[in-house]
């Protein structure tokens, strides 16, 4: 069992930064995967950042690239959000698959609001 607590959400105006975290707990040697999820009102849920723990494989959406870096130091996950838009509005979900089985496991979620 992994656990997935996230933090950092808030509200930021255009053209700002935030930097989310993501704090694994339980089974956390068992990670094979780490992912930033974020979903609009109205909209689905979609990738923004993934990376796999064994191997140095990082993937973003086109929407965030050159604007958002996820990283990973031990059992925390990072997605920093800089030049932010007001597309960029949404609640972010940190997301793990682990164990033999690939398990997918969601944190509760954090709101990103960018508005003037």
């Amino acid at each position: 069992q992994v656990q997935l607590v996230e933090s950092g959400g808030g509200l930021v105006q255009p053209g700002g930064s935030l930097r989310l975290s993501c704090t694994a707990s339980g089974s956390i040697d068992s990670i094979k995967t780490m992912a930033w999820y974020r979903q609009a009102p109205g909209k689905e849920r979609e990738l923004v950042a993934h990376l796999f723990t064994s191997v140095d494989r990082i993937t973003y959406a086109d929407s965030v690239k050159g604007r958002f870096t996820i990283s990973r130091d031990n059992a925390v996950v990072y997605l920093q959000s800089d030049s932010l838009i007001p597309d960029d509005t949404a609640v972010y979900y940190c997301h793990a698959r682990a164990g033999k089985t690939w398990t997918e496991y969601w944190g509760q979620g954090t709101q990103v609001t960018v508005s003037s």
